[in-house]
């Protein structure tokens, strides 16, 4: 059960730093806006793809909120992963992928070991 606990928590930490990094600098770094320009996105799409992983990554850190609510901050970032790596794919190849892949992986990892806690707290 604790390595379950610290394989979760490692996880899950790290995707929401992978989420609150970019996040901060979607509203925060003109580089930001020009990556969003540059892959064929509207701008306000950046502003509230920012505010989406912000509110996502807080669903996903406080244990006290419900389980319903952390499923869909799951689904959430993983529709973003999947498509980010899509985007960066079709715009500038394979070599823009890793980060979307690696993110998408570490979402894979804590989405497991959250219901492996979960069916252990039955």
């Amino acid at each position: 059960m604790k390595k379950e606990k610290i394989i979760y928590w490692t996880s899950t930490a790290l995707v929401c730093l992978l989420g609150a990094l970019p996040a901060i600098s979607y509203f925060t770094m003109p580089q930001a806006a020009e990556g969003f320009k540059h892959l064929g996105f509207p701008d306000f799409i950046r502003i509230e793809l920012g505010t989406a992983k912000l509110v996502g990554m807080l669903v996903l850190l406080f244990p006290a909120i419900p389980n319903r609510f952390k499923e869909w901050a799951y689904v959430g970032f993983g529709i973003t992963y999947i498509s980010a790596f899509i985007a960066h794919l079709v715009v500038d190849g394979y070599t823009s992928t890793w980060g979307p892949a690696l993110a998408f992986t570490l979402l894979s990892v804590s989405y497991v070991y959250f219901h492996k806690l979960q069916d252990n707290k039955k």
